[in-house]
């Protein structure tokens, strides 16, 4: 039994359960459990649940309190989890020390999601709530996003969202995109001693290396977002070659561009594609084919939008500091910025434990994070403009 409203007992309940996303960890159980649970508490809470199933075993959480018709104000999260590997500490035992509940989740995202579930039911029964508070705690957000994607093909809409990453309290309207490239350089197989036959892909990566690395230091710098700062750039694997006296016939190497609001994964691959023919143009032998493997856009609020002042009012009623910041990591918020949702980030945690051996987050910042959110709630206009 979790008591109504208390976020820090949901948040440990929710990092007891092992939702490791199977798409990164094969095998893993995915998030089936962990929304079941969340279901029956927000059911005992009140909230109005639907499960929508996204994929085997996949579900996403839909749950609605407050009066229908008034609009609606959506705090977004996920419930899946990365791998455990290497991790210093029991992932799922959420225990709490030194005033931090420690495990994997904790800070991404389940003591957001949390902080966002009691917060909805506190707002609600102050009896102030004069709008829908939507609670989408949705599946693979660590992968591909397919939770967030099939909420948005089902219709569902809001008129603005908090997604509750941890970002220290910090409002954060904005991020950095990313796409994701394959180059595969092409060469000559031969015998190591006849260099008038072979052809060495890894040495014609090499010399693209050296043209995208001229990219990531004297251009991208130039570009640059008054809160994210610059993209960038970097070689994330690299393999070829089969033995010490053979020319490499192939190497592959893949690339990761983080791009700013305004750039675009076909900006990115055009920036590969003229590194390639610059190779070319000095080493007529170069060859080379560039994929886009996958790639997600830039999220970018503005400041002043009715969303980031509603949240600035809050956190002024709740005593904290309205610090505005950009976001490092990717998030749902640019699906939904994508789909006609304002959308920012705002939540308890720090990014840099997220992912990590240790992951925590301060049981404190869980609480002040529900109150900040409950105010929001409670002070959002019906109609759904701040």
């Amino acid at each position: 039994m979790i008591a109504r409203g208390d976020p820090l007992a949901l948040a440990q309940a929710l990092v007891r359960v092992d939702s490791r996303n199977p798409a990164l960890v094969p095998g893993a159980p995915g998030e089936r459990e962990v929304a079941a649970l969340l279901a029956e508490v927000l059911r005992a809470w009140d909230f109005r649940v639907e499960i929508q199933h996204v994929d085997a075993g996949r579900p996403n959480v839909l749950a609605r309190i407050g009066p229908p018709g008034a609009g609606v104000l959506m705090f977004n999260g996920h419930l899946d989890v990365v791998s455990t590997q290497g991790m210093t500490h029991a992932p799922f035992g959420a225990e709490i020390v030194d005033g931090r509940l420690h495990g994997r989740g904790a800070a991404d995202m389940k003591g957001g999601i949390a902080a966002m579930c009691a917060a909805a039911v506190r707002a609600h029964d102050t009896g102030s709530l004069g709008t829908e508070v939507l609670i989408a705690a949705v599946a693979d957000e660590e992968h591909e996003s397919l939770g967030t994607r099939a909420m948005l093909d089902a219709g569902v809409r809001a008129d603005a969202a908090i997604v509750t990453e941890p970002t220290n309290l910090a409002i954060c309207p904005a991020h950095r995109g990313f796409a994701w490239i394959r180059v595969a350089v092409q060469g000559q197989a031969a015998h190591g001693s006849r260099y008038d036959l072979g052809v060495d892909a890894i040495r014609h990566a090499g010399l693209l290396l050296a043209e995208l690395d001229a990219l990531e230091c004297d251009v991208l710098p130039l570009r640059t977002h008054a809160l994210l700062g610059r993209g960038s750039l970097h070689a994330s694997v690299i393999d070829g070659g089969t033995g010490l006296s053979t020319y490499p016939e192939h190497c592959s190497l893949t690339l990761e561009r983080r791009m700013l609001p305004g750039e675009r994964a076909a900006d990115a691959m055009a920036e590969v594609d003229a590194a390639c023919e610059r190779v070319r143009a000095r080493t007529p032998a170069f060859a080379a084919t560039v994929t886009l493997l996958f790639s997600a856009g830039a999220s970018d609020v503005s400041p002043d939008a009715p969303v980031v002042r509603a949240l600035r009012r809050a956190l002024g009623a709740s005593g904290e500091p309205a610090t505005i910041e950009g976001m490092s990591a990717w998030t749902d918020a640019a699906l939904l910025n994508d789909a006609g949702i304002p959308a920012i980030c705002f939540g308890p945690g720090d990014i840099a434990v997220a992912h990590a051996a240790a992951e925590s987050v301060d049981i404190l910042d869980i609480e002040r994070a529900t109150q900040v959110l409950a105010q929001l709630a409670a002070q959002w206009p019906g109609h759904g403009h701040g």
